[in-house]
C-alpha cells in the first residue's frame, strides 16, 4: 500500500450546454455518487464541494487516500467433522475448500463457535491504489446520473446528456489515466465560451475554482454564482427605485444559464402595463427569463432586469438587444388579450366537445360536465352555493381554447378568471375559475373562495378516478399524470380549509361518472381512496408536527369518511398518548382485541352478545360494567360532537376498573354462558374506544 499522504481529488466533465432546469439536480447527484463510490471503494475522503456551470459538472473531494487499507479476508469452510477424517487427515471436502482458497490444507485454521468447529482460511488482501479505483468510481457515477433521455454524438456509441469534450481526473497534482465517452483524462479545462480562449491547465484540485475565475472568467460554484445573481438583480432593481420579482426556480434557471453573470436593466413601452399583471410576468420570466420590477406599491413598472452571460464593452447594445426581443413578445400578448375578449368565455363550451381530454375518458366538455356534477354534490355536503360552483365548473376549461393560454399554458385558470370577468360572470364564478388549479406545487397557496376550493377538489377527484379506472395509477417514481400532486392537493384543501366532505362518497361518485366499464371498478375505487389516504400520511406524519405512524394507523383503521374528521381524531390521539393512563389502556385494548380475535369477534362485532348483569360473578366485573355504562353515557355524545379529545380523556378514567378486571377475571372459562357474558363485556369496552380510534395500535411511550 502507498505511504503517500492523502491528496485532493478533482473530477470535471466538460460538455456542450447542459439543460438548465436539470443542472443543480445533476450536480448534486454526481457529487453524491462520487462520495458513495469512494466510500464503497474503501478510499478515505474528506469533504466534497460541487461545481456546475452550463458547460461542466465537477466535484472536488479533499484528502482522498492514495490506496485502500490492507485487510484480512476470512473464508469459512465446512465443519471440521466433515473437512477432516477420523484419522486426522483432510477429507475430500477439506481439500476442495483449500483448493478453492488457493492454499495448502495446512494453511487452514479452525474456528470454534457455539454452533461447532469450522475450517477457515485467513489471508491478507492488499488494497488497490486510488489510481486503479477512481476511473471506475467516476464511470459508475456518470452512469447513475438521473438523465431521462441520453444522446449520442459523432460516430461513437457513447451516450450522455450532452456531448462531452474534455475530462479532468486529478488526484493531487497527478493525472489519473482514464477514458470516458472516448475522451482521455487530463488536466486541461476550458473557460467562458466568449471571454476566454484556449485550454486552461489546472495544476491541482485546490486551485480549480480560482484558476477558472481568474483565467477562464467562470464562476464555477453554482451556489456562489446564484448569490452573485441575486445580489446583482436586487441592486439593479434598487437603482430604479423598484423591487425585483423572481422565485427560486427562475433564479436557479438563470444561474444554470450563466458562467459570468452581469445584470442589465431594460425597459418596455408603458402601454403594455394595461395587460394583466400575470401576462407580463409570464412573458418576462417564462419566455425570456427576465426579472420583472415592481414599485413600492407592488405595481409592475415598465422595466425588467436580465442577466447577461458576459461583460460587454458596449452594455447599451446588450440592453437594446434584450429590449428588442421583449417588445414583440408583449405585442403578441396584447393581441391575444384583445382578440380573446371578442367572444364570451361561454361561447367556447361547444368547442370543448372536439378536444379529447384523455383517451378512454372522453372530451374536455365531458370532463367539465362530470366535474360540475361532482362539484354540485360536494357543495351540498358543505352547504355552499351549488349554482356558483356548477357554473364555474362548466366554464373552467374554456380558457384552454383561447389564444393567450395557447401561448402561455401556465396561465390557464388565471386567464379564465379575467375572461369570465369581462364576460359578465358573477364574481364568485370568476374567482372559482381562477382558483381551480391551486395549489399548483408543493407549498403553493390554496384557493381562497369556497367555490374555488370545491371546484379544485372536484377537478382533481375526477382526474384521479379516471386515471385509476384506466389502470394507470403511478408506479415507482413514475407519475406522468401528476396524480401524487393532485391527491396531495385534495388533502391540503380539505384539511387546511376545513371542508368537511365525505371523501368516500366523493370517490364513489367520481368513479361512477367515468365512461369506463371495468370489472375492477370497485377495486380501483377502493385503491383510489387508499391512495389519497397515503398522501394524507405523508402530509401529516412526514411533516414532523408531532404525529407518529402508529397514531396515524390507529385512526386509519377506523376509515373516517371525512379528512377533517380524520385529522380531528388524530389530534385527539396525539393528546391521549400524553396521559398517564395511555400505555396501560393501549395494552388493555390490545389484550381485548386479541381475546376477541381468538373468539372470532374481530373489531368487537357481535350483535347477538349482550351483557347479562345477573351473570357477573364478582365485584370487578360489576365495577367494569357500571363504569362502561357511565362512560358510554358521557362519551357517545362527545363522539357525535367530534369532541374526540374529551372523549378519550373520559375513557382514560376506565383504566382502574379495566386493570382490575384483567387481574381478577379469567375470560375464556369452560362455562360457555359465563364466557360469552364476559366476551360481551369486552365487546362493549372495545366498541367504546373504537368510537374514536384503535388505541390498541399505539406503541408504548416512555
Amino acid at each position: 500500500m502507498s505511504t503517500r499522504a492523502p491528496s485532493d481529488l478533482l473530477i470535471e466533465i466538460g460538455t456542450e450546454e447542459l439543460p438548465p432546469k436539470a443542472l443543480r439536480r445533476l450536480s448534486e447527484a454526481f457529487t453524491n455518487a462520487i462520495i458513495a463510490g469512494l466510500k464503497e471503494g474503501r478510499l478515505d475522503a474528506g469533504g466534497a464541494r460541487s461545481f456546475a456551470s452550463p458547460r461542466r459538472l465537477a466535484v472536488v473531494v479533499t484528502d482522498v487516500g492514495q490506496a485502500q487499507e490492507d485487510r484480512i479476508v476470512i473464508q469459512k469452510g465446512p465443519p471440521v467433522s466433515i473437512g477432516v477424517g477420523e484419522d486426522g487427515k483432510p477429507s475430500r471436502a477439506g481439500l476442495a475448500f483449500a483448493k478453492k482458497c488457493g492454499a495448502e490444507f495446512d494453511a487452514l485454521s479452525r474456528d470454534k463457535t457455539d454452533a461447532g468447529e469450522w475450517l477457515v482460511y485467513s489471508a491478507t488482501e492488499h488494497g488497490k491504489t486510488a489510481a486503479e479505483l477512481l476511473p471506475e468510481i467516476m464511470r459508475s457515477a456518470l452512469d447513475a446520473l438521473p438523465i431521462p433521455r441520453r444522446m449520442r454524438w459523432g460516430d461513437g456509441d457513447s451516450e450522455f446528456v450532452r456531448p462531452v469534450h474534455w475530462l479532468i481526473l486529478l488526484h493531487g497534482d497527478q493525472v489519473v489515466p482514464a477514458e470516458v465517452f472516448g475522451i482521455a483524462s487530463g488536466r486541461l479545462t476550458r473557460g467562458h465560451r466568449f471571454m476566454s480562449s484556449g485550454e486552461i491547465p489546472i495544476s491541482s484540485p485546490s486551485v480549480y475554482a480560482d484558476t477558472l475565475l481568474s483565467d477562464g472568467f467562470v464562476v464555477a460554484d453554482i451556489a456562489v454564482r446564484k448569490s452573485i445573481i441575486s445580489a446583482a438583480v436586487d441592486k439593479a432593481a434598487a437603482a430604479v427605485d423598484g423591487n425585483a420579482v423572481g422565485d427560486e426556480p427562475l433564479i436557479d434557471e438563470v444561474t444554470a444559464l450563466t458562467e459570468w453573470p452581469v445584470a442589465v436593466t431594460g425597459a418596455f413601452d408603458k402601454v403594455f402595463l394595461d395587460l394583466p399583471k400575470e401576462v407580463i410576468v409570464q412573458t418576462l420570466t417564462s419566455h425570456q427569463r427576465y426579472f420583472p420590477v415592481t414599485d413600492g406599491n407592488g405595481e409592475l413598472m415598465a422595466k425588467f432586469i436580465t442577466i447577461s452571460n458576459l461583460r460587454s464593452k458596449e452594455p447599451e447594445r446588450v440592453r437594446d438587444g434584450n429590449e428588442r426581443v421583449v417588445r414583440p413578445r408583449l405585442a403578441d400578448a396584447a393581441f391575444f388579450w384583445e382578440t380573446d375578449q371578442h367572444s364570451a368565455l361561454e361561447s367556447r363550451t361547444d368547442a370543448l366537445k372536439k378536444v379529447v381530454y384523455q383517451k378512454g375518458l372522453g372530451t374536455l366538455h365531458e370532463k367539465s360536465m362530470r366535474v360540475a356534477a361532482l362539484a354540485s354534490l360536494l357543495a351540498e355536503q358543505v352547504g355552499a352555493d351549488t349554482e356558483f360552483v356548477t357554473r364555474a365548473a362548466v366554464l373552467a376549461k374554456c380558457d384552454l381554447l383561447t389564444g393567450m393560454v395557447g401561448e402561455f399554458p401556465e396561465l390557464q385558470g388565471v386567464m379564465g378568471r379575467y375572461y369570465a370577468t369581462s364576460s359578465g360572470e358573477a364574481p364568485e364564478v370568476c374567482q372559482a375559475i381562477g382558483d381551480q388549479y391551486l395549489p399548483a406545487f408543493a407549498g403553493d397557496v390554496l384557493p381562497e373562495s369556497v367555490a374555488g376550493q370545491i371546484l379544485a377538489v372536484a377537478d382533481r377527484l375526477d382526474t384521479l378516478a379516471g386515471i385509476f379506472l384506466l389502470g394507470k395509477k403511478p408506479t415507482g417514481n413514475r407519475d406522468p399524470f401528476g396524480l401524487r400532486r393532485a391527491a396531495l392537493g385534495v388533502v391540503r384543501i380539505l384539511i387546511e380549509k376545513d371542508l368537511d366532505i365525505d371523501l368516500s362518497e366523493a370517490v364513489v361518485a367520481a368513479a361512477l361518472q367515468q365512461p369506463i366499464t371495468t370489472e375492477d371498478r370497485n377495486e380501483n375505487r377502493d385503491a383510489l381512496y387508499d391512495y389519497i389516504i397515503e398522501r394524507l400520511r405523508g402530509y401529516i406524519v412526514d411533516a414532523d408536527n408531532g404525529f407518529t405512524t402508529d397514531m396515524f394507523e390507529a385512526v386509519k383503521i377506523r376509515r373516517p369518511p371525512s379528512l377533517v374528521d380524520f385529522y380531528a381524531r388524530l389530534v385527539a390521539v396525539s393528546h391521549f398518548v400524553d396521559l398517564d393512563a395511555a400505555n396501560g389502556l393501549a395494552a388493555a385494548n390490545k389484550r381485548t382485541a386479541n381475546i376477541l380475535h381468538k373468539a372470532k369477534l374481530a373489531d368487537g362485532v357481535a350483535d347477538n352478545l349482550v351483557v347479562n348483569f345477573a351473570l357477573l360473578q364478582n365485584d370487578v366485573e360489576r365495577d367494569l360494567f357500571h363504569a362502561l355504562q357511565s362512560a358510554q353515557n358521557d362519551v357517545v355524545p362527545l363522539i357525535k360532537a367530534r369532541a374526540y379529545s374529551d372523549a378519550l380523556r373520559r375513557l382514560s378514567e376506565l383504566r382502574a376498573p379495566i386493570d382490575a378486571f384483567f387481574d381478577g377475571v379469567m375470560v375464556m372459562v369452560d362455562d360457555n354462558a359465563l364466557q360469552q357474558n364476559r366476551l360481551a363485556l369486552l365487546v362493549e369496552l372495545r366498541a367504546l374506544f373504537l368510537g374514536v380510534a384503535d388505541i390498541s395500535s399505539l406503541t408504548p411511550r416512555e
